[in-house]
């Protein structure tokens, strides 16, 4: 029994140092406990993967990447139409509007730019739906302290109330997005979006021009 319990400690401590290792060369995961679990989860996937499903076209040889990249365009038009059932009938354009009050609300005030890349946008649509926030009065500007040539802007309390008097909607339609999700695979859907952002954002964020993306990017004919 003792010889056994002795295996068991070798291979626990064999594996953190494997987690260890990988920790130093790509530090992906928190390193404490919860990370180690994470670690090994996702490990155990890899060795013993779970069965893979069906999708239409899969006998014909429609790629499991081509299947992904549909539902989530599939999953962009559901959410845009929850969304624009959340701001009918009020001042809000798009829902990028408020999308980006709850961004200065959450985060305070910052530049026009890291407002507009926290969000994702190209620059001239970000900056538009910042210039239709400060006709609305839901926005102020400022010059920024550190950087003259920069603006800070953030929410007034205008913005704030035509925003909260929306909150109830805007709840609905996330809601309506996740769906009939468990917590659980809520949770794992979030590990496998954030995965998926952490990899393009920076991509996102070098504003190479789209002619000449996909082969500074993916140079494979």
């Amino acid at each position: 029994m003792d010889a056994m319990k002795y295996k068991l400690i070798r291979e626990v401590i064999d594996l953190m140092e494997d987690f260890e290792k990988e920790q130093q060369v790509w530090s992906r995961f928190s390193g404490d406990i919860d990370g180690f679990k994470q670690w090994i989860y996702e490990k155990q996937l890899v060795e013993s993967p779970l069965p893979e499903p069906d999708w239409e076209g899969k006998e014909q040889g429609r790629s499991p990447e081509s299947v992904i990249n549909t539902l989530i365009v599939h999953m962009n038009r559901y959410a845009k139409s929850y969304s624009k059932s959340a701001i009918h009938d009020s001042d809000f354009t798009t829902q990028e509007d408020f999308i980006f009050l709850i961004n200065l609300k959450a985060f305070g005030a910052m530049t026009k730019m890291d407002l507009v890349k926290r969000n994702i946008q190209e620059k001239s649509a970000g900056m538009q739906i910042i210039n239709r926030l400060i006709r609305q009065g839901w926005v102020s500007q400022e010059d920024s302290m550190l950087d003259k040539r920069s603006k800070l802007i953030q929410i007034t309390p205008k913005g704030e109330s035509a925003l909260n008097d929306r909150m109830n909607k805007i709840r609905s339609a996330t809601r309506m997005v996740t769906g009939d999700l468990e917590h659980a695979e809520k949770m794992e859907l979030i590990r496998l979006l954030t995965k998926l952002d952490e990899y393009h954002k920076p991509i996102f964020l070098q504003n190479i021009d789209s002619a000449d993306l996909l082969d500074k990017i993916d140079p494979q004919p």
